[in-house]
């Protein structure tokens, strides 16, 4: 069986629905990844993530190797033992954390050597180690190592960057040998759009079971992100699964999906929670303010969610007021629910034909929304 099926297109955009084959299961796409960076979705135990709906989330091998270390994780069976996760898993090849590292990190064609932001211990990533840490955490969804520039950035810097991550990928397919897991390639060049093409088609050429947009949502304008998906999209094959990398907020998601993305990670739906910054059907709202003292909705009339289910608007301002640790559990309960359900509603509309009404009203609620 092929790794990616396409069942349906939207007619008038390029918006797609299918279904991602994985060891663990198949995922229904468009698909939004919760992040659970070092093998935990922050605040959320695996339990509430099935019941939420969650089918696959992310881990990091640049934090699992670092902290327990890839050698532990393969001892307990394998990340989806290790966290008690049945769903799938896709890891990050740790490209981005050695990009954020700057000063700490050295780079060359062969690999990067970084010091832990832990410790200050010495480590070297190549493409053959970033394969082996991510065969031995046992991921469904292994990422190619990658090279990413943030924004601005020079045309060297993003031309070295672009090249780099294309050896880099020819490393990776060379020595990936798992049969129970699928590679991703990855696609770089910054935001020119000569580079994008040329970054895509090459990657292509190479062979992955499905291709990442990466190096995006590193500072840029949203609109230049968007135009360099457009530029992208039609370089990748049509029977391929594309993922988005580290976008995940609601009117960027709706901008993915309308230009042909089918995955789609990012830790703000999750980070915000903790942040009192909750997602509804009405736009964003900071439940800590002082006029949801005395609300005893709950946060979304509209939310089938545990959290509003059981709890009052006043109860969450409440404990994150006091500090509770609850608060940012149920929050993010909240959050997450949110963004499956945003996910199902996406993939029925594109079936019946309804994606354009409903991007329009999603984008009217959150676009250029700010998070206060």
């Amino acid at each position: 069986m092929e790794p990616f099926t396409l069942l349906c297109k939207d007619e008038k955009t390029s918006a797609r629905v299918g279904v991602l084959h994985t060891f663990h299961g198949d995922i229904e796409t468009p698909v939004f990844m919760p992040v659970g960076t070092q093998g935990s979705v922050k605040s959320v135990a695996p339990d509430r993530l099935q019941e939420i709906g969650v089918k696959i989330l992310l881990g990091n091998s640049y934090h699992l190797h670092l902290r327990p270390g890839e050698d532990i994780i393969k001892e307990a069976g394998g990340l989806h033992r290790f966290m008690s996760w049945d769903g799938s898993i896709l890891t990050d090849s740790g490209g981005f954390q050695i990009f954020s590292l700057a000063d700490l990190v050295q780079i060359n064609d062969e690999g990067a050597t970084f010091r832990s932001h832990l410790n200050g211990s010495l480590h070297r990533f190549t493409p053959e180690t970033s394969m082996q840490i991510q065969q031995d955490i046992g991921a469904d969804v292994v990422m190619i190592l990658d090279q990413c520039v943030g924004y601005p950035a020079t045309d060297y810097q993003v031309k070295t960057a672009t090249d780099r991550t294309l050896i880099w990928a020819r490393k990776c397919r060379d020595v990936f040998q798992s049969k129970s897991q699928l590679l991703f390639g990855i696609i770089q060049g910054g935001t020119h759009e000569a580079l994008r093409i040329y970054s895509a088609h090459e990657t292509v050429k190479i062979g992955f079971d499905g291709y990442a947009i990466g190096g995006l949502s590193v500072g840029e304008p949203k609109p230049i992100m968007y135009q360099m998906i457009e530029v992208a999209i039609p370089c990748l094959p049509v029977s391929k699964a594309r993922y988005l990398m580290g976008v995940g907020l609601p009117d960027s998601i709706i901008e993915g999906v309308k230009r042909g993305i089918d995955m789609f990670d990012c830790a703000l739906p999750t980070r915000n929670a903790r942040n009192a910054c909750i997602l509804t059907w009405s736009g964003r709202m900071n439940i800590d303010r002082l006029e949801y003292a005395r609300d005893s909705k709950p946060i979304d009339t509209h939310c089938g969610c545990y959290t509003c289910r059981n709890f009052s608007r006043s109860y969450l301002r409440h404990l994150f007021k006091a500090g509770e640790i609850l608060a940012a559990e149920l929050a993010t309960i909240h959050n997450l629910f949110f963004m499956i359900e945003l996910m199902n509603r996406i993939r029925k509309a594109i079936l019946n034909g309804s994606f354009r009404d409903l991007s329009s009203d999603i984008l009217a609620r959150y676009y250029g929304q700010d998070i206060n």
